[in-house]
């Protein structure tokens, strides 16, 4: 609202300042790569794994510092201010900073005298910022490589326990960027080595936020021009007392890492949220299971709709237990969509496998679930029917038995359709339920009683099923304020 209020003022610096900012700041960047590249030129593996020292150290640490600021401060940064004491790397071997809103936060790097980061192994082949990276001896993880995370999680213990001998190791817990309205659940990989932390703090208190790039806001050029076009952007860097975790929290990561949150959401006077990302997709903790602050299937019934098709009128036409797999073009004319970008965007909704195919079964119950024209219990039913299968082995005492029994594929692909729940969190629920009995399967009783009748996740059930119906107001992240679709959510940004 206040970028509307100034239109005259940022069209005349946008038009004037931020293409000289950006130009110029452009090409300091690309200045930074000789030093970068200097500091482990001719260096081993095997010496890239201890910190480097020597002239390298010196003068390439202070050329890129230098460097970096005089990069921000073209951007239109022209104020650091810096609260508080930074710790010592024996003090504290970790620092954690919030919140994560922009792509401009690296800049809390300068105070931090550069400390070593944790970064995306793909980054490494990015112009310049990979050359950044390997100066910095920063810790690579690769998201698609769970070997990966582990030899991360090794690598950040062995520096946070080298006793002062490797600079700090700088974290941002949230993992992604977020709007700065509540802190984002810490992830627990700053926490696992035990250390103690210290928690850094970040703002904008700019009259103007141009520095938000959170979901479903402005994309990167927008951003970057908008905080160019600015006469002059503040950050606020503030450092928190070390906090020392206490025995309990020293061997359960997770509960340091909420601890950890709350104490940096009351600095900052915002709420702690349970609220993650999983891949790209906004998820929060309900129970055991994680749900989306707002499921594809709605985004789905939109598009849909805008193509002015009416999903009840779709003649599902699949066999209950029958995956029938059918490619772009069978959905296309299946729900009689003629625009090749609709068809693609509303194709794109549902799993595909190897051969660029779905399961009509994923369609079949999405169309039920937006058609609006089943009761919640009609609705499971189809659920269960399309996904449900025969037993693979059924001894004859059991031939009156349940008969068809949900699976855990199943059971997370209807949940992922209806609320948005990651795989592996349904999974791992559907495996809670079935603890109770013998079998790895759940019947159409237990399904519907879980779905329609548990305290909590019945509730959600009914929530996500029926978006059109305004639920009274509650308080922020719990689960009725979604039912709307209105609630305005931190958007995946790369790191």
């Amino acid at each position: 609202n206040g970028l509307l209020s100034h239109p005259l003022q940022f069209c005349l610096l946008g038009a004037l300042l931020a293409p000289i900012r950006v130009l110029l700041a452009f090409i300091v960047l690309f200045l930074l790569w000789p030093f970068a590249w200097l500091q482990v030129a001719g260096l081993t593996e095997e010496q890239l794994q201890e910190p480097i020292t020597g002239w390298r150290k010196t003068v390439c640490h202070h050329g890129v510092l230098g460097l970096s600021r005089l990069l921000f401060f073209l951007l239109g940064f022209l104020r650091i201010r810096v609260r508080g004491q930074r710790a010592s790397r024996l003090q504290a071997p970790v620092l954690v900073a919030a919140p994560h809103s922009t792509f401009f936060d690296p800049i809390v790097l300068l105070p931090c005298d550069l400390p070593k980061v944790v970064s995306r192994a793909e980054n490494l082949s990015v112009p310049v910022i990979g050359a950044l990276l390997r100066f910095n001896q920063a810790i690579l993880v690769s998201r698609h490589d769970p070997a990966s995370r582990r030899r991360v999680v090794e690598e950040v213990r062995r520096r946070a326990t080298s006793g002062g001998k490797w600079p700090q190791v700088l974290f941002f817990p949230e993992g992604t960027c977020s709007n700065k309205k509540a802190l984002l659940k810490f992830k627990p990989g700053a926490f696992i080595a035990g250390v103690p932390v210290q928690p850094v703090l970040i703002r904008y208190p700019n009259s103007l936020d141009t520095t938000s790039w959170a979901w479903r806001g402005p994309g990167v050029l927008k951003v970057l021009w908008l905080t160019a076009s600015q006469p002059c952007s503040i950050v606020d860097v503030e450092f928190l007392p070390v906090y020392r975790p206490s025995p309990e929290e020293s061997r359960d990561p997770t509960l340091y890492a909420n601890n950890v949150q709350r104490v940096m959401a009351q600095a900052l006077g915002i709420p702690a949220t349970e609220c993650e990302f999983v891949e790209s997709l906004p998820v929060i903790v309900v129970g055991r299971l994680k749900v989306a602050l707002e499921p594809q299937l709605w985004e789905l019934g939109r598009v849909l709709r805008k193509a002015g098709l009416s999903p009840g009128c779709v003649d599902a036409g699949t066999e209950p237990g029958q995956s029938r797999r059918i490619s772009q073009e069978e959905f296309a004319k299946q729900l009689q969509l003629s625009d090749s970008q609709t068809v693609a965007g509303a194709f794109s909704y549902f799993q595909q496998d190897a051969d660029g195919l779905v399961d009509f079964r994923d369609v079949a119950l999405a169309l039920a679930a937006l058609s609006g024209g089943r009761s919640l219990e009609e609705l499971t039913r189809l659920a269960f029917e399309l996904f449900a299968e025969e037993p693979e082995e059924q001894a004859e005492e059991q031939a009156k038995g349940p008969g068809r029994l949900l699976y855990k594929d199943g059971f997370s692909t209807i949940l992922h359709l209806l609320l948005g729940s990651p795989r592996p969190a349904a999974r791992t629920l559907h495996a809670e339920l079935c603890q109770a009995g013998a079998r790895q399967g759940l019947s159409l009783c237990e399904f519907q009683d879980f779905s329609l009748h548990h305290p909590l996740h019945g509730k959600l059930f009914s929530t996500y099923l029926r978006p059109s119906q305004t639920p009274p107001a509650s308080s922020p992240g719990s689960t009725t304020t979604l039912a709307n679709g209105t609630v305005q959510a931190p958007k995946q940004k790369g790191d």
